[in-house]
């Protein structure tokens, strides 16, 4: 378990599993308001990873988990999370990796791959054809109602997806501070995808709103494979399939 500090000063914390391998490591981002150990860890992804033989690299995004919580909206947003990501990247002297995000971790994943030369393959999972549309302006109504979720009294939330993310905050001792100014800093720019060399994985619940059409993703980054899994976003995590389709594609 070990620290380090980004390019502004905040505190990443990140782990590393497994022994050394001739395959590049394998770094994981997990999703908003979760952390690494429950994403990552708990669901038996990084278990799978290690016991096929990887190296595995897991960090918490900042604002999450045990890296550092500032609760000021600019000091968020995927784009720096990329960041923190290339830092750690030279932190351990790493010249290729294979990435790995879900959900936020794959907006992360995506952006990282239109920019970041060392990412040999990449998975996005958790997420569909929504992300072609980071850019709308009704999107902008959702980061704000999120944010205020965090921060409102629980049981006056209504909305079934924002009571869930609110309470999965409270399940896991999230920042509710800075998971808001998170969700104000979501990021709202398209994503680049036709830039995207490295050959891509795109993996999915069927029965989740927020990675509805994961074709329209499949499509719009060239090459790119698509497994649909049986489960909702939470529940797909601790899938075999799920699992099983990550590492294959890995390997």
């Amino acid at each position: 378990m070990s620290r380090f500090k980004s390019f502004d000063g905040v505190e990443i914390y990140y782990r590393i599993w497994g022994n050394s391998s001739a395959r590049p490591p394998v770094l994981l981002h997990h999703g908003y308001v979760a952390n690494s150990r429950v994403n990552l860890v708990m669901p038996g992804i990084v278990r799978r990873l290690t016991r096929a033989g990887r190296r595995v690299i897991t960090f918490d995004a900042r604002g999450h988990g045990r890296s550092g919580k500032p609760h000021g909206q600019a000091a968020y947003g995927e784009s720096r999370m990329v960041t923190d990501l290339a830092c750690l990247l030279d932190e351990l002297g790493l010249e290729e990796i294979d990435l790995v995000g879900y959900s936020m971790g794959a907006t992360v994943a995506l952006l990282a791959a239109t920019q970041e030369s060392r990412i040999r393959r990449l998975v996005a999972g958790g997420v569909g054809g929504d992300i072609l549309n980071l850019d709308s302006p009704h999107r902008a109504h959702g980061r704000k109602a999120l944010a205020n979720a965090m921060l409102a009294n629980r049981w006056g939330i209504r909305n079934r997806t924002l009571a869930g993310f609110r309470l999965l905050a409270e399940m896991v001792w999230a920042d509710r501070k800075a998971m808001a100014a998170q969700a104000l800093a979501f990021h709202a720019e398209r994503i680049p995808l036709e830039q995207i060399t490295a050959p891509t994985l795109i993996v999915v619940g069927d029965n989740y709103p927020f990675a509805l059409q994961p074709g329209k993703l499949q499509k719009a980054i060239a090459g790119a494979e698509l497994k649909v899994i049986a489960g909702d976003h939470t529940s797909v995590l601790v899938k075999p399939r799920f699992q099983r389709a990550i590492v294959d594609f890995l390997n």
